[in-house]
């Protein structure tokens, strides 16, 4: 099969720093990168479509797999206990924790089979001779849901349930336990081999670069697509409705809307919240009657007494380390952006991705303690059940989540030029992309 076709070059606007700049068709092994910020703009296909289809759909039918079967068995007392993916979310609703339990079964369920069935989709309609235009809005939709895809921090969820069960009942590995470690390898494979670039330009609507570099004038008015990147000059609607991407049909902005204000606030929020997150328990181990309440910070002191010093630092990474690097992170980012702080900006820029990417692992926490709720269920003999903190923690994940995508990073280098240069212009002519060769 031959490889997938490079995209034609075209005019892109930096989603890091919002320069614009021409992205030529790159060869295998090449990467675009903006020449003011760490941000890469493209990547060169590797892999062809069909092995997208190919990988999606193994991991489609691996996902059903998991869903139908049991991951883990628990034995104590002549009594066994089995759960699965659902068992967690069922146990938390059952114990009045609906919202998390909703958010377990989006993150685990509901996103990636929508993810994964949008996917295929477009790949399979978009080899007609002439691709459907709806199939712009459902990749867009599945561009949307990437994030919210969160199997692979599941597995690390599952593996500290494992091992803080290993003292307190006998554990047995069941059939959904494998699948669910193929499918966390087949994802990752089908998210880096899908060349979205080349999606978008079969899908229609990519951009011919301009004989010429655009005036300055033009750029202003010229705005690039938060989704599928392509740049457009926005057309208004009569009726004063937002701009539409004529390729994806999603809302354009020159910059995110109110992204100052809202981040503040969402990240206000998470502040708030991160109180009783870390003061209420997030679970109660009842053995004989007694109970035994522990915060976040009390079960990474259990895991560091027990000797689990590898596990203990996971826990303590993913429950402590990530959510104050995000809400001091972020803050720093506000802080510096709302002053025109114009140093390190290429370095804050790499922040916010690293923002961004962590936030999800925060998540461990919560898909350990739904699946020890779960699978700990034996009367007074020993019983773990979720607690108040819970609620609050996973609040904190979803607001600094939230909060991260309110954002909008280049406002930090509008900034800085504002500040450098009152009522010079904000866009500049593009350039040419830097290049970079990888290995192959």
């Amino acid at each position: 099969m031959s490889a997938v076709a490079a995209p034609p070059p075209e005019l892109r606007e930096c989603p890091g720093c919002g320069h614009f700049q021409l992205v030529p068709a790159l060869a295998k092994g090449m990467v675009a990168k903006c020449e003011r910020c760490p941000t890469t703009l493209r990547r060169a296909a590797v892999h062809t479509h069909q092995i997208s289809i190919a990988l999606n759909l193994a991991a489609l039918v691996l996902l059903l797999i998991l869903c139908t079967t049991t991951l883990m068995g628990v034995q104590t007392a002549g009594i066994a206990i089995q759960a699965g993916l659902f068992s967690g979310p069922y146990e938390l609703m059952r114990r009045g924790m609906g919202s998390v339990a909703a958010v377990v079964i989006f993150v685990t369920v509901f996103a990636p089979f929508a993810k994964l069935m949008g996917t295929l989709y477009v790949l399979l309609r978009m080899q007609q001779p002439h691709p459907p235009r709806h199939l712009r809005r459902v990749f867009a939709w599945v561009e949307r849901l990437t994030p919210w895809s969160m199997l692979e921090v599941f597995v690390f969820g599952v593996f500290v349930a494992y091992v803080k069960l290993g003292d307190l009942v006998k554990i047995t590995l069941e059939n959904g336990i494998y699948a669910l470690l193929v499918l966390t390898f087949v994802l990752s494979w089908a998210d880096g081999a899908l060349h979205r670039a080349s999606v978008w330009a079969r899908l229609g609507g990519s951009a011919e670069p301009p004989p010429v570099p655009p005036s300055a004038l033009a750029m202003r008015k010229a705005v690039g697509c938060e989704t599928c990147g392509l740049v457009s000059v926005p057309h208004h609607h009569p009726d004063g409705g937002h701009a539409m991407c004529p390729r994806c049909d999603s809302p354009l902005h020159a910059r995110k809307p109110n992204a100052i204000v809202r981040t503040w606030a969402l990240l206000i929020a998470a502040s708030v919240m991160y109180i009783p997150a870390n003061y209420f328990p997030v679970l109660t181990v009842v053995q004989l009657g007694a109970g035994q309440p522990s915060t976040i910070l009390g079960g990474v002191e259990e895991l560091v007494s027990s000797g689990m010093y590898p596990l203990a630092a996971l826990v303590f990474f993913a429950s402590i380390a990530v959510p104050m690097l995000k809400l001091v992170g972020l803050s720093v980012l506000l802080i510096a952006t709302q002053s025109g702080n114009g140093g390190w900006l290429a370095q804050r820029t790499r922040l916010y991705k690293i923002i961004c990417w962590i936030g999800r692992w925060s998540m461990i926490d919560i898909f350990m303690e739904s699946l020890l709720g779960a699978l700990v269920k034996f009367g007074n003999v020993i019983t773990i059940e979720p607690g108040f903190g819970a609620v609050a923690f996973c609040s904190v994940v979803i607001l600094t989540i939230f909060a991260a995508e309110s954002f909008d990073p280049r406002l930090m280098w509008d900034a800085a030029e504002r500040a450098q240069a009152p009522g010079a212009a904000r866009r500049k002519t593009p350039n040419r992309a830097a290049l970079q060769t990888r290995g192959t």
